[in-house]
Parts: C-alpha cells; structure tokens; sequence
C-alpha cells in the first residue's frame, strides 16, 4: 500500500501489478462507455426539448451600442447566453463566474463553425464590464441587460422583493437566497423568418459539464478536492491566485 500524503484527499492507495491494474481499467472502461451512451442519450432528449417562442423584445447594451436579442445571433441561427454574476452595484464580477469564463475564448471559433454564436450578460453596465474584462484578459462578447429584465425572465436575477423575503425561483423550484444574482446558461434559436426560441436553460450544478477544469480534475487522484461544505471556497479571480500559471 502506497502512502501519499495530501490536503485532504489520497492519503494511502492500493498499488498493483501492470496486469492487474490493465484489467481494473479495462472493467472501468466497460462502464465509462455505458456512461458515454447514458450521457448521448440525455443531450438528445435535451435537444429534443419543446421550444417557447421569445415574446419579449430585449435591448442590450454592447460593444455596437444598442444590440437586440436578434442581433446577439450575429447571423447565426443558435445563440448561448452564459448568465454572469454581476450585479450593476458590484465593483466586480463573481469569481466563480470568472472560473468558467476563463475557459471560453478559445471555444468560440468552433462553435461559431457549427452556427453558434456565444455572449455573455450580466446587470452590470457597460462600462463595469468593460473594465472587469480588461482586467481579466478575455476577448469574448459581453453585454450588459441592465435595461431590461432579461436576466429575471431566465432566472438568473432576483427582485428586490425576492431578495427581501429570502426567496427566490432559482433552478425550477423555491430556493432559500438573498442574492441579487446566480450563474446560469441559457439557449436559443432564431428561425428564417426572424422568430425566436427559448430552447434550454440550466443552473447551479448543471453548468458544471462547461467547465474544463473539473472535467480534468475529474481525472486526477485527488479529483475536485474540494470542503463538501463549501466547494468553491478555493476559487479566486486568476489573477489572484498566488502562484502564476504554470509556476
């Protein structure tokens, strides 16, 4: 039995022969490819989803000025909105949005290729925003909703009343909260004649499957090594991290 010494995760490991470890990762293969086609199967009943048609007519503010929701298509037919924290009181935008958003950039100009477009929004206004993304080195679209009321239609934002109570509709169902703001992902589609469709939202955990880091933390010996009472505690704007990358 090895001995490793961590923070709180691998503290001793069964450590085996090649052969046996081969045949341990071969029967763990068998139900990885039974989770791959779980997993297919589940996007698709995703995709196959009923659609509600987009009534509202929702003004952004953006790099171009005013930008309507059909203009945030840019051409394209699908659109994903990420739902960042940031609320137009706040100095800066939530850290643990900025965790999945320091994995967007470099997607971008594959989904563009498969007629998708992406774009960001939060409360916060222009100005903020533009300030925070300089700080932070991102190049994606970012626009502010803080004229309308887009991010309460998609369950993102709360009201002043919600807050007040210390209850909020977040993620399908009653929550306890007084935040101004949660995370969330939301699709949709525009059809040739110019119609809109809300396709697919998701929250809280179900952002999750975005974000690249986790899915390689999934993969190390110590996995996410996080306090089971307050995962994200750990997370931080990376230019607050201590260490710089690759360091």
């Amino acid at each position: 039995m090895a001995k490793l010494s961590t923070r709180t995760g691998v503290k001793e490991h069964k450590v085996v022969s090649h052969e046996d470890w081969l045949a341990a990762r071969k029967a763990l293969l068998v139900k990885e490819k039974k989770f791959t086609h779980a997993r297919e199967k589940l996007a698709q009943q995703r995709r196959n989803l009923p659609w509600e048609k987009v009534e509202k007519q929702y003004v952004f503010d953006g790099p171009r000025g005013r930008e309507t929701l059909a203009d945030l298509f840019n051409g394209r037919s699908q659109l994903i909105v990420y739902h960042f924290m940031f609320a137009p009181e706040w100095l800066q935008g939530c850290a643990h949005c900025s965790f999945w958003a320091d994995h967007y950039d470099g997607m971008i100009a594959h989904l563009n290729q498969r007629d998708v477009s992406f774009v960001v929004i939060s409360r916060a206004p222009r100005a903020k925003i533009e300030e925070f993304k300089k700080r932070m080195g991102w190049r994606f679209k970012w626009v502010s909703c803080s004229q309308n009321y887009f991010n309460h239609d998609y369950g993102t934002s709360f009201t002043p009343d919600q807050i007040w109570r210390g209850v909020a509709n977040y993620n399908y169902a009653e929550v306890k909260s007084r935040m101004t703001d949660r995370e969330g992902i939301s699709v949709f589609y525009k059809d040739d004649r110019g119609d809109i469709f809300h396709t697919y939202s998701c929250y809280a955990r179900g952002i999750d499957m975005v974000n690249t880091t986790y899915q390689f933390l999934d993969l190390v010996p110590k996995g996410r090594d996080e306090d089971p009472e307050n995962p994200q505690s750990w997370v931080k704007h990376h230019d607050k991290y201590k260490n710089s990358p690759d360091g």
